[in-house]
Formats: C-alpha cells, sequence, structure tokens
C-alpha cells in the first residue's frame, strides 16, 4: 500500500465521456448552495449534488433537458442550451408547503436513523445471511479530464535571443487526451461461510508491471460493509452515520423520496455536528421505506483531499435485504495549497480562494485523481461454501499474473475504450524503457534497509554506527537475493571497532522449506559484542535506521562466540515464529565476575534453546505468490519468547530459563489522535549472570548538568534512567503514549505532541552472585512522564522527561531529562 503513488511518481494521472455538463444548486432567496439536490435525466439516470451544492452530468448520447429536486422547494426543469456546459440553477422554497405546519416531536430524520440502526441486524448481509459467494471486477485508473486543462501555451519569455516556452499544462492536456497515467484491473471471487470474510484475486494486472505490486492489490480504499461501525476510506476510520452512537455525532436532514428498483426509499443527509469538516463523515443515505435496509450510499470526507465512496445495492427479494452491487470510489484535490505528501509522492492541490490571499496558479496536475470502481456479478446465496486457509483475508491465485485476454474479456463488464488500451501499451513501453521495475525492487529493498548490488543485498545498517566500547564501528554485510537463487541465501557481515581494536564477523546460509508459509531452516556462527541485560525478542524485525541513538553513551558489552541452527516460519495461522538451539562462549568486556557455588566465572559457556513467537489474532493478512504479508494491522499483537537451557546437548555453565512477553495496542481516534501502550515482562529462573538478565532499556548518561545530558531520545526506553543503575531477574514495564493532533506554529512548522509516561517494577534475585559493578533494584517501582514535539524541523524534534516516586532523585534538576529526537520521514 506503501508503494501506490509511487507509480504515478513513475509514470509521473474520469472516464472522459461524450457529453458532459456541471452546474451548481443553490437556494434563490439566500444564495447558499443546497446539498444532495436530486438531478433526474431524461435517458432515467439521476444523480445529486454533492455537499458545496455542485454536481457532474455525464451521458453517452445527448438530452434534452434535466429535472432537479430539494425537499421543501419546488422542481425545477431546465433545457440544455447548445454550447453551454456550467448551469447555475436556484430554487425557490414551496411556500404551500408551509400554510399548514405540524412540528413533528422528534426529526423525521433522526427518527428513520434509529430504525435503520435497530434493525442493522436483520438488514446486514454478513449477519442475516448464511452464506454467499460472488464475483468481483475492479479497475481503478489514475487519470484527469482534459477537458478541465487548459490547452493553450502558458508563458513565453525572451532571454538573451533565447525564446522560452513553458508549455507543461498543454503537453500534460496531450497526454491524458490519449491516455491515463495509471491503470490496474483485477477480478476477485468473495467468500463468505457465516464466520468470515475472504477475499481470492482470480486474475489481475497492472500497466507497465509484469509482476504486480501485491501491497497494492491489499489497499483498502473502502469499507466492504456499510453496516461497519466504524466506516473507512483511504484507510482512515470514521464513526458511521449507522453505528449505534451516531445519533449524537451526526444531524440528519430528509431531503426527498424516490425509487430504487421500484422500491420507495428516503433520501437522508448527514453530516457531523462538529464544524472541522475533516473530523467526520457526510453525505446521503438512501433508506428503505418497508425494511429500512440501506438502498444506496455517499460517504465523503473533505479536507486536504475530498474522498468520496459510493455503495449501491440490489434488492434480493427472497431475502428481503439489499445485497452490495457495485462500489466507486474517488479522490479529487481539496482544500489545500501546500504540495502534500501522499503515499510516497508529492503532488500539488489548489488551495480555498477564500482563505489564501494570493492563490497560487493552477498546475495540470491540480486536476489529477483517483477513481476505483467494482461491480459483483454471479452471486450465489446460502451454498455449502468451505473457504481454504481461512485465517488468510486476501489471497493471490498463482496464475493471477499470467491471465490471457480471453480471461479479461469474459470477466470485464465493458470492453476496454480506446485511451485504456493504450495506457497499457504506452505504460508497458514506458517501463522497459526506464527499467520501472528494477526501480520498485531497488525501493522496496532501501525501505528495509539494503541495497540491491547483483545477486547481493548489500545491508545498509552494517556500514557504520557508533557506541562508546567500540567507538566508530565500519563494516560491511548483506545476503544473498533471489538472482542467487529463490531457495538458498546465504548472509553475512564482517565489522571493525576502532575503540577496541578487534573484528566481528557472522556468516550463515538457510535453505526455504515452505514458500507459502515463508519457512526456511538456518544455521550461522557469530563473533560480536552485545549489550549487556538486554531484551532481544528474536521475531522482532529490525527496522532501518539511519542511526540508532541509544548505543551512543553504552560501555558494557559482552563478547559472544555462538553457533545456532534455527528454523523461522509463519505456518501457524496469524503467527510468525522463530525456533532456535545455540551454543555460545561469553565474555564480558568489563569489571564482572560471576559467583555461583563459591567458583567464580570472568567467562562461561551456555547452550540454550529457544522459541520466539509473535501473534497478531486480529490483523488481516494477504497470501502472495512469494509469501505472506501483513495488510491490515489490528491490535492488540503478542509477543512471547521462552528460552531454556540444556546441558545435556552441549557445553553449559548454568541450568536457567527465561520467558519474555509483550503485549501493543494502538487506537487511532476518530479524531487524529493516537493512543498506544505497551507492556512488557520477564522472568529469569535459575543460574544466570548479569549479561543476561534485565536493564529494562536506560537511556540517561551519567554527567553533572542537564545541557551536558542531551543527547538523542530513544523509542521505548527510559529516557531518565541512568546506564548499569538498575538490574532484575524478574520485572514488569508499563507505557502509555498519547499523540495529539498536530500544532501549527507556523505554516512549514507542525509538530507533533506527544505525552508519555513509562513505569517499571523489578526484583533481583541473589544480587550478591553480581560482582564487579554498582546497582540498585526496582523493588519500589520507577516512573517518568513526559513530553514529546516530533517533527519540529526536518524531522528532528525536542523531547523533555521528568523522574519521580520512590526512585527520584535528591536534586531536582538530576530528575530531568531533554533529549533530542528525531524521525526520518520518507514519505510512505
Amino acid at each position: 500500500m506503501k508503494y501506490l503513488y509511487c507509480i504515478l511518481l513513475l509514470f509521473s494521472l474520469s472516464i472522459q465521456a461524450q457529453f458532459q455538463w456541471s452546474g451548481i444548486v443553490k437556494d434563490a432567496s439566500s444564495n447558499k448552495p443546497l446539498p444532495f439536490a436530486s438531478i433526474y435525466i431524461s435517458t432515467g439516470m439521476n444523480t445529486i449534488s454533492d455537499v458545496d451544492g455542485k454536481f457532474n452530468i455525464t451521458t453517452l448520447a445527448p438530452i434534452s433537458e434535466f429535472t432537479i429536486s430539494y425537499i421543501g422547494y419546488n422542481k425545477k426543469t431546465t433545457l440544455i442550451e447548445k454550447g453551454r456546459s456550467f448551469y447555475q440553477i436556484s430554487l425557490y422554497q414551496n411556500t404551500n408547503n408551509l400554510q399548514e405546519v405540524i412540528i413533528p416531536r422528534e426529526n423525521p430524520a433522526v427518527a428513520i436513523i434509529r430504525k435503520v440502526i435497530a434493525k442493522k441486524t436483520q438488514n446486514n448481509p454478513l449477519k442475516k445471511l448464511d452464506s454467499f459467494e460472488f464475483k468481483c471486477y475492479n479497475n481503478l485508473v489514475i487519470t484527469a479530464n482534459p477537458d478541465s486543462i487548459s490547452s493553450k501555451i502558458d508563458t513565453i519569455s525572451i532571454l538573451k535571443n533565447n525564446i522560452k516556452i513553458d508549455s507543461s499544462n498543454y503537453k500534460f492536456k496531450k497526454t491524458v487526451q490519449k491516455q491515463h497515467l495509471f491503470q490496474t484491473e483485477k477480478v476477485s471471487l468473495y467468500q463468505y461461510d457465516g464466520n468470515q470474510l475472504k477475499e481470492t484475486i482470480l486474475g489481475t494486472k497492472m500497466a507497465g508491471l509484469q509482476q504486480p505490486i501485491y501491497e497494492i492489490l491489499g489497499f483498502k480504499l473502502q469499507s466492504f460493509s456499510i453496516y461497519d461501525s466504524n466506516y473507512e476510506l483511504f484507510e482512515t476510520k470514521y464513526n458511521s452515520p449507522i453505528a449505534n452512537d451516531a445519533v449524537n455525532e451526526y444531524k440528519y436532514q430528509l431531503l426527498d423520496s424516490i425509487a430504487i428498483e421500484g422500491r420507495n426509499v428516503y433520501m437522508i443527509h448527514f453530516k457531523n455536528k462538529k464544524k472541522n469538516k475533516a473530523t467526520g463523515l457526510e453525505g446521503v443515505l438512501y433508506i428503505d421505506k418497508n425494511t429500512f435496509g440501506v438502498a444506496k450510499a455517499v460517504m465523503r470526507i473533505k479536507g486536504v483531499l475530498d474522498i468520496s465512496g459510493t455503495h449501491e445495492f440490489n434488492f434480493i427479494t427472497q431475502k428481503q435485504v439489499w445485497f452490495p452491487s457495485n462500489k466507486i470510489f474517488k479522490i479529487i484535490k481539496g482544500n489545500n495549497d501546500d504540495d502534500l505528501k501522499l503515499l510516497g509522492g508529492t503532488i500539488q492541490f489548489q488551495g480555498d480562494a477564500e482563505k489564501d490571499f494570493q492563490p497560487r496558479k493552477k498546475e495540470a496536475s491540480d486536476f489529477v485523481y483517483l477513481l476505483s470502481k467494482s461491480t459483483n456479478f454471479e452471486l450465489q446465496l446460502n451454498q455449502p461454501i468451505k473457504i481454504k486457509n481461512g485465517a488468510i483475508a486476501l489471497e493471490i491465485n498463482k496464475e493471477a499474473i499470467n491471465r490471457t485476454d480471453d480471461f479479461w474479456n469474459k470477466y470485464r463488464k465493458d470492453s476496454l475504450d480506446i485511451r485504456s488500451q493504450k495506457t497499457y501499451a504506452v505504460l508497458d513501453s514506458i517501463a522497459i524503457k526506464n527499467q520501472i521495475e528494477r526501480k520498485i525492487r531497488i525501493g522496496r529493498r532501501l525501505i528495509n534497509g539494503f541495497f540491491p548490488a547483483g545477486p547481493i543485498d548489500l545491508d545498509l545498517r552494517k556500514f557504520f554506527s557508533f557506541n562508546n566500547y567500540e567507538g566508530f564501528r565500519i563494516g560491511i554485510g548483506g545476503t544473498t537475493n533471489d538472482r542467487f537463487s529463490k531457495t538458498i541465501k546465504v548472509e553475512g557481515y564482517s565489522a571493525y571497532g576502532t575503540k577496541d581494536g578487534s573484528f566481528k564477523y557472522s556468516f550463515g546460509t538457510g535453505v526455504q522449506l515452505g514458500e507459502q508459509t515463508n519457512s526456511w531452516l538456518g544455521v550461522s556462527y557469530t563473533d560480536d559484542v552485545r549489550e549487556i541485560a538486554s531484551t532481544i525478542f528474536s521475531i522482532d524485525k529490525r527496522g532501518f535506521k539511519i542511526y540508532d541513538p541509544r548505543p551512543f553513551n553504552i560501555s558494557t558489552f559482552y563478547n559472544f562466540k555462538s553457533w545456532k541452527a534455527f528454523v523461522e516460519t509463519k505456518i501457524i495461522p496469524k503467527t510468525e515464529s522463530v525456533w532456535e538451539i545455540a551454543t555460545s562462549k561469553l565474555e564480558p568486556k568489563f569489571n564482572y565476575t560471576f559467583l555461583l557455588n563459591g567458583k567464580t566465572y570472568s567467562n562461561y559457556a551456555m547452550t540454550t534453546a529457544m522459541v520466539s513467537l509473535k501473534w497478531s489474532p486480529f490483523s488481516d493478512y494477504m497470501q502472495t505468490p512469494t509469501g505472506r504479508v501483513e495488510v491490515e494491522k489490528r491490535f492488540p499483537k503478542f509477543t512471547f519468547q521462552f528460552t531454556k537451557s540444556v546441558p545435556k546437548i552441549a557445553s553449559n555453565d548454568f541450568d536457567f530459563g527465561k520467558i519474555d512477553v509483550k503485549t501493543e495496542y494502538e487506537k487511532k481516534h476518530l479524531n487524529g489522535q493516537k493512543t498506544s501502550i505497551l507492556i512488557q515482562g520477564g522472568y529469569a529462573f535459575g543460574e544466570l549472570p548479569l549479561t543476561h538478565l534485565y536493564s529494562i532499556s536506560p537511556n540517561n548518561i551519567t554527567k553533572e548538568t542537564i545541557m551536558q545530558r542531551i543527547t538523542f531520545a530513544g523509542k521505548n526506553s527510559f529516557e531518565t534512567m541512568f546506564y548499569n543503575e538498575f538490574f532484575s531477574s524478574e520485572y514488569i514495564h508499563f507505557q502509555l503514549k498519547h499523540g495529539f493532533q498536530k500544532i501549527t506554529l507556523f505554516k512549514k512548522v507542525k509538530p507533533s505532541f506527544v505525552f508519555v509516561t513509562r513505569m517499571a517494577w523489578g526484583n533481583l534475585k541473589h544480587p550478591e552472585r553480581h560482582l564487579g559493578l554498582d546497582f540498585k533494584t526496582l523493588n519500589k517501582g520507577y516512573f517518568e512522564s513526559g513530553i514529546e514535539l516530533n517533527q519540529i524541523y526536518k524531522g528532528l524534534g525536542l523531547v523533555g522527561f521528568y523522574r519521580y516516586g520512590p526512585n527520584g532523585l535528591l536534586k531536582f534538576e538530576d530528575n530531568i531529562a531533554v533529549k533530542i529526537s528525531y524521525i526520518l520521514d520518507l514519505g510512505f
């Protein structure tokens, strides 16, 4: 999903109809726009005006007139005039209806909505039907209406006898007259067995790409069900206008009564009560007068982007339910004059003229929009259905990218027009000429911290780093890619520390056990150093960082020389796991001795078996021909790791075990704020040296003044806790973060404000066994709270934390930590 807009950049985007008219509907007395007025066309097609009273009429044949109606107003029929494409329609209130007024006890629209909410279960196909199955054809284009773009040469200037011509709009118009800027199609099979809904993509093709970008196929533009409590548009959730508490958040207006499929329906306009348009949806619900089911819905959010989703339904008489038949999703420009970063690219949108003193000149890209249309067919209801791989929400058939023209001609609802055919031909040619797929492949690797160099992906994280023990760490590393082998990989690295003067290295190899489950069997050897008492969940993926600030001031490490064999797999539904057995020799690189049963250890051997498992029970996954991808992250997520010594297999100086658990929760609020919670704990039992206990990620250095202690902030570290201040054999750590909406200080300075509080409790059994370091325990707990002002300028921010409670320090200033934050915004 992060790559969708990259396509737009690489190809640098309404179907063009034969006949098109536009206009606006206003109140004749107040001159205010009338939103969602009904527009009837002589051909039998109907449409409505938008939230601003604007409308568009598009037909394949000429029409002679159209009629506009609005509840409480007189209908008006307008004749089409030759050569005229824009109409301003003024409606007059119907005074006859005002002669006798009966004031209802409740807004009639609200009364209707209450009945819709009460009858959701019996009208929701996912609740009423035992099972269903249907196919769906989807076409998505990024394009522009060429009629909206000026074709004249913008500027001609003469500089020192050279003529400079600005013809960007002219060239752009000529391009979009011939083709779209991007286009993709897919045919899917939807199956519902009474418990879950699964989509299987039977065929897919993307202009310019032999192998589609699978993340685009998993991108959720709009909710499948109109009855969801949280309706989703463009991967943002909003409280639905028919949620159980919707009448408290939305105001409703009865617009009209029309017929759909011969059944009488109410047209009800809904709008969020808050003045900020971006906080809630606005649109129209078409409600069946008999069943109070939704017969059609138009959902819209207007802000920086103008995003709309339309749902159309067919009435199934024998089941007395409205079933989805078509969906339309569209993104056009909104009220913004800044360059907008959208899914990795930059696009300009013209601002609201009423807000701008000097609105900039419209560029061709202002007219670009995204349009997705879906049509359902071959519907089967209440038939026995067996869903394969039920834990997968979206699966892509292995042959989906190899479908012939016969397949597409069979399932397309309409044959491709010349403009669409040209899109495939031109973009395929451009992609080959400009090596687009190669650039996308490189982009994928870079996002994950690798740079492809032939059959090897170089690991960018291995080139350079710094810590207080090794000094500058300079190295090289990488792993083989598909060009080397799809079933065998070899990886390794080597590094040199300028301060400790020693080399570190690792090498390993693996063989693929299963492609779809991403299962690998591997073996490796490593000679390296690691921070003491650090908790590492083996299943956690390391994100790419240009820098990692925490190690800057860490000086207590231990060396480990380790052989390990492991299996990585996603074979268990909604999980990722690592199963490992390792034998290691370890040596602390600081003044430390472990005392056990009268014997001292300054180096030791361990052999362990370990399982590390991450479970995401509420997330949705996509199964592609190349593996499994999490397409919709939902919380909570759970991580579990168990490590146990196995002395009978190889050399082992100690008998011990460790249990580590982590729970992550994240909630994105409908007002744009975000709350995240982290709960992490560990329990070590048996005989363990300090190097393998818990220090709970401290990130403060021992200096006299606040200014001297300014360093970079970590992600989930205790900013006021000093390195090696506390150690535990058992602990629990709680963290709460709440991010507010961005604060506008200046036009280009909009930092994000985050409140953070952290606390931890712990205990250390047998502290007398650990000699050489002075430390404390967390029996009384540890508490700190603070604020983060992130991304103040160029990704840089400022954070401040205060330490309090039983482990608060005597001097007030010693409890304060001020740090610099840095968030690298890749725009994805």
